[in-house]
């Protein structure tokens, strides 16, 4: 029988704070002790992963989320015979900073349904160039689940929706509709800090920010259709990133192609 062979994809997102995007599956491999400089968010899809941290043995399984603190070394081989299927993401300082360091160490496996979710739809998110805003808004929503984790005694209780500024952010993403706004922009326009920008809009809105913004821009995409214009048209001028992103978007939001919605069929 003829194993399977070693499978890797990486990539940079234009999402602050993302240093790299990394999918790997792999049989046999062993990673010898290293460092990175940056934060390791680590998922595994299939099998299960051993290693040593700061010299203390550890594994994680499917149902864990792994988060490796920056430059504490750290090694990594399969656990099963199978070997395993992983993604990773790699964050820079910006969205933990070094004060998490110690707790990570102590505590680098975290079982957590709702972030093991999170993680894997930021995945999703990323692997489409058109998704930035989702990518931001679930990244922000990430950092501060682990920041629960690591430092849970500063946390304090969720605080009651902040309609002012979620309206605000609404008027923010109508105005740039078609150019878009990144999360951070938002964030320092508005004063106010990501993740609250997420939880307001959501608790004021009853849903997320970048699922308000693509349904403003399919509704868009709709008027342009009806009057007219081709969907290769259609796509930039209602902030698609191409004309594949807005068939994906519209499709799932009406039913139907821009095509056959502009025919009427």
């Amino acid at each position: 029988m003829v194993a399977a062979r070693n499978e890797v994809s990486a990539w940079r997102p234009r999402v602050p704070g993302v240093v790299e995007v990394f999918h790997a599956r792999f049989t046999e491999h062993a990673y010898p002790m290293h460092v990175h400089d940056v934060w390791t968010l680590l998922i595994v899809d299939e099998g299960a992963v051993r290693y040593d941290l700061d010299r203390r043995e550890h594994g994680t399984a499917r149902d864990t989320v792994t988060l490796l603190p920056p430059q504490v070394p750290h090694n990594g081989s399969p656990a099963t015979a199978g070997g395993f299927r992983k993604r990773v993401l790699y964050l820079d300082l910006t969205r933990l900073d070094e004060t998490l360091i110690g707790p990570a160490v102590d505590g680098p496996d975290l079982v957590d349904p709702l972030l093991r979710h999170r993680v894997g739809r930021l995945h999703t998110a990323l692997a489409d160039r058109g998704d930035a805003l989702e990518a931001e808004s679930r990244l922000a929503l990430i950092g501060e689940r682990l920041r629960h984790h690591l430092r849970p005694r500063l946390m304090t209780a969720t605080p009651a929706a902040d309609r002012g500024v979620a309206h605000r952010l609404r008027d923010l993403l109508d105005a740039r509709l078609p150019d878009g706004v990144s999360l951070k922009e938002a964030a320092q326009a508005l004063h106010a800090h990501p993740a609250h920008l997420v939880r307001a809009f959501t608790a004021a809105f009853g849903l997320a920010p970048h699922q308000y913004l693509m349904g403003r821009r399919v509704d868009h995409a709709r008027r342009l259709l009806l009057a007219g214009l081709p969907p290769a048209e259609v796509a930039p001028a209602a902030g698609f990133y191409d004309q594949p992103h807005l068939t994906r978007h519209f499709k799932r939001l009406t039913g139907t192609t821009p095509g056959r919605y502009s025919r009427g069929a």
